[in-house]
């Protein structure tokens, strides 16, 4: 079973390689301090590639910037294009890698997957309960000032301790049991004193023994009935069902697999309609039918199943002065959680190294973000070297559009300056449509001057004689000059 400490270095380990490889050029298996031979020196100038911000030239686009700006997971990032590969040999290693990695993280979730369904199954083991059963004796004082200390009487005291207990933390003794009854000489007590009673409920204090205290100067048998804390809980069979199935006291789950396994064994399964059983003798006189259904066993089984029965332990409580203090040593088995379960509960919530592994995942894709621009770059160069006027014109182009993008400009500033963009047909409409709106122009023009002496001498005139048909008359004008020119004419 992979521990916390295991999947967590080799998946650091592993991304230390992947790191180391693609900053330094260390491939598995060097010496330390040995690198790779460069191929070359770096080609092109530092820092972001030619042509200004990538963001502004998205007619030089790269299929490997899209998929960095998508920015995958890091422990998923690839050198994908065969150019990078072909051009860096060593960059097989680190797929090599990647390829490992992968095959460690499948390893690791499919061995998560396992614990957490192993967790879903009760997980118990078997040990020793040591159970200290001690009395002491307290005799009369005859000088004593107290009540108490002039009467004899007896302690007694229960204890207990796991055997060989590798847990640091110590278990309560009362966290064993469901209840525990002491029960005292009736004859000496009465039938209201003989009972001491303890029973587990939601509030209950766990507490490391139990201790009762009686006035008495004689020797008190007494019965201890301890019930131990089932979890899961379990069930004492029906004697006839215990005999058949072989299970005295088990959990219900245990018993419903064992009754199941009973009937595949003698083929009590009903052949022809599945969902019923065909009991045998036995059956018949566990379950008073001759035949069942598959949905029937667990309410017919109920009435079959008991209460577990209590621990008894009988023990004379001594008060013989010579005998101060007698202990009865009993080991009992109980079952207790597998310390296995909590180490791999700690495994499931345990976010060791993974900011570490968070660390080295951002400097591998980094590191490969930065390869992949100077692949940009040397691009760059190499088809400047191979055409520079060609390229040169391809580039300008590209930052034409991207200018055209950023400011919004209308046509094609390259096609307008030169000549044959005007021998189109389009060009002696656009000419009769510019001469027309210019004579449209002038002709509003005049005609609005001489409206507007006209309407000048008729103020004058009125003016004089009628100066409020003079008013009327100014509006009336006013209205028609603001006319369309068609509709004066």
């Amino acid at each position: 079973m992979a521990s916390e400490e295991t999947a967590g270095g080799a998946r650091k380990a592993t991304k230390s390689k992947l790191f180391e490889f693609l900053v330094h050029g260390v491939r598995p298996g060097m010496p330390s301090g040995a690198r790779m031979p460069h191929q070359g020196a770096p080609m092109g100038p530092p820092g972001p590639p030619y042509g200004g911000n990538p963001a502004v030239r998205p007619a030089l686009t790269n299929p490997t910037m899209e998929a960095n700006r998508k920015r995958p997971a890091p422990s998923q990032q690839q050198m994908q294009q065969q150019a990078i590969r072909e051009l860096v040999p060593e960059s097989q290693a680190y797929m090599d890698l990647l390829a490992f990695e992968r095959k460690l993280d499948q390893t690791i979730m499919r061995k998560r997957v396992d614990i957490q369904e192993a967790l879903k199954r009760p997980m118990k083991q078997k040990r020793k309960l040591r159970l200290y059963i001690s009395n002491t004796f307290n005799p009369a004082k005859a000088d004593a000032d107290d009540s108490d200390g002039s009467i004899a009487s007896w302690e007694l005291r229960v204890e207990g301790k796991l055997l060989d207990d590798p847990a640091k933390v110590k278990r309560k003794f009362s966290s064993f049991f469901k209840s525990l009854v002491i029960e005292l000489d009736k004859d000496l007590y009465g039938p209201d004193n003989h009972l001491v009673e303890w029973h587990r409920t939601p509030t209950t204090q766990e507490t490391d023994g139990f201790q009762v205290k009686r006035p008495g100067d004689v020797n008190v048998r007494c019965t201890l009935l301890l019930m131990l804390d089932y979890q899961p809980p379990q069930f004492k069979l029906d004697p006839r069902l215990a005999r058949l199935l072989g299970i005295h006291t088990q959990t219900r789950s245990c018993i419903i697999q064992a009754l199941w396994q009973y009937i595949k064994t003698n083929k009590l399964q009903d052949s022809h309609d599945k969902e019923y059983i065909n009991c045998d003798k036995y059956f018949q006189q566990i379950f008073d039918c001759p035949r069942l259904k598959f949905s029937e066993i667990p309410q017919r089984l109920t009435n079959l199943l008991l209460p577990p029965d209590p621990i008894v332990i009988n023990h004379i409580i001594s008060v013989d002065p010579n005998d101060q203090k007698k202990t009865a040593c009993y080991d009992i088995d109980v079952e207790v959680e597998d310390p296995l379960k909590a180490q791999m509960s700690n495994f499931l919530l345990s976010t060791a190294n993974q900011q570490e592994i968070a660390s080295l995942d951002n400097k591998i894709h980094e590191t490969i973000e930065s390869i992949n621009q100077l692949k940009i770059q040397r691009d760059f160069m190499l088809s400047f070297s191979r055409d520079p006027k060609g390229y040169i014109q391809d580039w300008l182009k590209s930052q034409s559009r991207d200018l055209k993008l950023m400011t919004d400009v209308v046509g094609n500033p390259e096609e307008e300056r030169r000549a044959e963009f005007y021998h189109q047909p389009w060009s002696q409409e656009a000419v009769s449509r510019y001469f027309y709106c210019k004579v449209r122009e002038e002709i509003q023009y005049f005609i609005g001057s001489l409206i507007f002496l006209n309407l000048n001498l008729q103020i004058f005139q009125h003016a004089v004689f009628t100066p409020y048909a003079c008013i009327v008359k100014i509006a009336t004008e006013l209205v028609i000059i603001s006319m369309p020119i068609g509709v004066v004419v």
